[in-house]
């Protein structure tokens, strides 16, 4: 049949325990890593958007933006490579970084990959700061990136091992919600900033580093997961921390499954190499569409660009700081709903109404966008339509909130065994980054020559994403990490990659071999 379903658990992976307010807590403590990320998001297009920031580093977008340069077209005012550069030179060292951060998420465990990402982001949140010339710029958002490649691969890991099966959605889905808190704080970081007669700028910048103390302070106090410490080889520790975050002494099945887990772990020297075998075909290449079609839907344009791009439809500065705040607002409001409907409805039902809601909403905001500017760019917005294309890019923010938002991390992060596991969210991050990267470095450029048409470009694209996740994707919910398998063999599709002994006679263990 078309579409994945949702296969029951069986043999092993009815686990004892209850959610305990250990748990709780320490994942909300590690979810705080998706505020430098969310931060970071929201500051960049509010800097970008203040004169003073502009005049003092990139004076030929100040021209053409107060029309001192003779174009008088409003989607080409902010069309400048090296302003482009600024917003995206992050996400390429992301990239590089997740790499890295993979072997030490392996090597040393989860909170030690957080930490150095904090310290790093920090580093990169004071250079930013002080800078006083592009380079400096640029070296500060290079180790931003640098910090986001640390936290983005080690967290969401960290929290669907540290969480049980039942509210697993839910609990990593708190990195995206510290995401969209960190988008809301800095845009409304922004709009106060923007009211500064100097150096407005220089704070919204400098701030960045209170996330990051807050990620690595709580790094610190942070305890590893279960997993982390039997791949390390401290199975007493392992025993001991899944009893105290599983609330009861009772762990004997759960436990064994993870030590079985490791040692198919230990027996993969490469996993790199061994990502690529057959029987892990569907969460390869499931963990590298998802971050891809998730940079598609257009909602990093929205994010790095809102006040650039309310500024483009006619907002003046301070309106357009606080339409990215509104934005900003909805996108915290929207992802509280996943969080409480995630573990409920599942992740297809999300991204299935996720992505008919953006659809709908790009097409009305290109045809909206079309009918005041047309080809040539000219023209201004009247109160009522510039409420109504807020409104539109809210009800489509709202959406990516509570699909694709949350679940392009919860589901990469889910589907992985023990042995390929840093590896894939590796690949994940890398390929997120990438396409954020590609995206922010090219979105001014598209919208100054494909026009309205970018809004019919990311929609087309997102009517694509949604079908293949209605046919490819099978429900995850409540199913345990190390039970996966069972879920790919049942599929329609993936069945035909799973060998019959990676599930096993109602255990579900992986194998180390074809």
């Amino acid at each position: 049949m078309a579409g994945g379903h949702f296969v029951s658990q069986g043999g092993s992976g009815n686990y004892e325990g209850r959610v305990t307010p250990f748990v709780v807590i320490t994942c909300l403590v590690a979810a705080t890593g998706g505020l430098i990320f969310g931060y970071d998001i929201g500051i960049s297009g509010g800097v970008t958007s203040m004169d003073e920031f502009l005049i003092k580093f990139f004076p030929s977008v100040y021209r053409k933006e107060k029309d001192l340069s003779g174009d008088s077209s409003q989607y080409c005012k902010f069309d400048s490579h090296l302003l482009t550069l600024f917003t995206s030179s992050l996400y390429i060292a992301a990239l590089i970084a997740s790499f890295f951060a993979s072997a030490t998420t392996r090597a040393f465990g989860r909170k030690v990959s957080m930490f150095c990402g904090g310290i790093i982001f920090l580093c990169g949140a004071v250079l930013n700061g002080a800078a006083m010339n592009v380079t400096m710029l640029i070296i500060g958002r290079i180790l931003l990136g640098v910090g986001i490649g640390y936290a983005n691969q080690s967290v969401p890991v960290y929290l669907s091992e540290m969480a049980p099966p039942k509210i697993r959605g839910a609990l990593n889905i708190g990195f995206q919600m510290a995401i969209t808190i960190g988008i809301f704080l800095a845009n409304f970081v922004n709009y106060g900033t923007s009211k500064m007669k100097e150096n407005g700028w220089r704070y919204s910048l400098a701030i960045a580093a209170v996330p990051a103390i807050i990620m690595t302070v709580g790094s610190v106090f942070l305890p590893d997961t279960p997993n982390s410490l039997i791949e390390r080889g401290q199975q007493e520790k392992a025993r001991a921390m899944l009893e105290k975050i599983r609330g009861t002494e009772n762990v004997h099945e759960e436990f064994q499954d993870l030590l079985e887990a490791s040692e198919t772990s230990k027996q993969v020297q490469h996993p790199w190499k061994n990502i690529r075998q057959r029987k892990y075909r569907p969460q390869l290449v499931i963990t590298l569409l998802i971050p891809f079609f998730q940079q598609l839907t257009g909602i990093n344009v929205i994010m790095f660009y809102a006040p650039v791009l309310f500024k483009t439809l006619g907002f003046g500065d301070s309106a357009s700081l606080m339409a990215a705040v509104i934005t900003g607002l909805v996108n915290v409001f929207a992802t509280l709903v996943s969080i409480f409907t995630v573990d409920k409805f599942g992740r297809r039902a999300l991204f299935l109404e996720g992505g008919a809601q953006m659809l709908i909403c790009q097409i009305a905001v290109g045809c909206v966008i079309a009918s005041v500017f047309g080809v040539t760019g000219e023209g201004t917005f009247s109160k009522s339509l510039g409420n109504v294309t807020v409104f539109l890019i809210c009800v489509y923010v709202a959406a990516f909130a509570w699909s694709w938002g949350p679940l392009g991390w919860l589901v990469p992060s889910e589907i992985f065994p023990l042995e390929i596991r840093s590896a894939g969210q590796s690949i994940n991050v890398s390929v997120n980054m990438f396409f954020t990267f590609i995206i922010a470095q090219i979105f001014l450029t598209m919208l100054c020559h494909l026009k309205f048409g970018l809004f019919f470009f990311f929609g087309g694209f997102v009517l694509i994403m949604t079908t293949f996740i209605f046919f490819f994707l099978p429900e995850t919910k409540g199913v345990p990490i190390e039970e996966m398998n069972r879920v790919w063999k049942a599929h329609w599709f993936w069945g035909k990659y799973i060998p019959d002994d990676a599930v096993g006679l109602g255990h579900g263990k992986p194998t180390s071999h074809e």
